[in-house]
């Protein structure tokens, strides 16, 4: 019987190039398998900035990290240098960004005077993973440090593919990342009880950063008061008066409603004392009527006398 040789594996497809990848063997098996890694350019529907020195991969290893791609590209694909990773369903998020502008830092490869790096989050939560695995057939976004390195990569992968070299996966990268297998569920199970230290630390900086905030908000809020409009008017906002000014209004809430309790109390707050009142007064009315009527009666006696 004659062997049947295995299908051929395209080289593109629409406009990804599909590269091989090597992975070496395992102890636990311990043969090569092949893992294919799509890439192309990225065109998102709404590109940014950046877009011109991003590359999209499809199909990621499961096993994929930021190390892994940068060795990829710089030790077998031409040395184009990355910038950052952005796996799919990676977190982010988990703390919260400093309103104050991040430390200016030397300008790289085709960024512009003026930009400047994303401020960084503080008050992180420790991380209870050392590393990251992905769903399999995942996705990532490679941002090189600029569009010919992102354009070289590219070049270099399709060159890769058409003279058939062999790109080992995760090569010259031993010892760079965390452990898989058994190592990396201890690593787990000693992380989810982080000391007392490393939470206090998160806890201060999240809240140091977040009181930061308010009185930056405060501040803007206040700027916006005061700033008149094109026609000159001041728009009014929500919660437009100072702290000391609502507090003094509440102040004097409080007075008026205390005297005024006062006042009802002392007229008479019960509805019997509302009635005894009442009575009273009807009688005063009544005998004030008849001292009138015995004055105007002993007045006509006079005048006929």
């Amino acid at each position: 019987m004659v062997p049947t040789k295995s299908p051929a594996v395209a080289t593109s497809v629409n406009d990804f190039t599909v590269l091989p990848l090597r992975v070496p063997g395992l102890p636990s098996y311990p043969k090569d398998t092949t893992h294919h890694l799509y890439l192309r350019a990225n065109a998102p529907k709404a590109p940014t900035a950046d877009t011109p020195r991003e590359v999209f991969l499809v199909n990621v290893p499961i096993d994929a990290t930021d190390v892994h791609l940068r060795s990829l590209f710089a030790n077998q694909l031409g040395g184009a240098r990355v910038e950052s990773v952005a796996f799919e369903g990676a977190r982010v998020g988990k703390g919260i960004t400093a309103p104050v502008a991040p430390a200016r830092k030397k300008r790289k490869r085709g960024q512009e005077d003026g930009e400047s790096a994303a401020p960084a989050e503080v008050g992180l939560l420790p991380e209870t993973w050392d590393r990251e695995t992905h769903c399999s057939g995942g996705t990532a976004i490679v941002t090189f440090v600029d569009k010919p390195s992102a354009e070289s990569g590219l070049r270099e992968a399709r060159r890769a593919v058409k003279s058939g070299k062999t790109i080992t996966w995760g090569e010259v990268i031993d010892g760079k990342v965390p452990a898989l297998g058994l190592a990396r569920y201890a690593a787990h199970h000693k992380r989810r009880h982080p000391s007392h230290h490393a939470l206090q630390e998160s806890i201060d900086a999240y809240m140091t950063t977040f009181a930061a905030q308010e009185a930056a908000r405060a501040k803007a809020l206040a700027r916006q008061r005061a700033e008149p409009d094109e026609d000159g008017f001041i728009t009014v906002v929500r919660g437009g008066r100072s702290d000391l000014a609502r507090e003094d209004a509440v102040r004097l809430k409080e007075e008026e409603l205390k005297k005024r309790q006062e006042k009802m109390i002392g007229e008479g707050f019960y509805k019997f004392q509302h009635r005894e009142r009442k009575k009273k007064e009807s009688q005063a009315l009544v005998g004030q009527f008849e001292m009138d009527r015995r004055r105007v009666e002993e007045m006509r006696k006079r005048r006929g006398g």
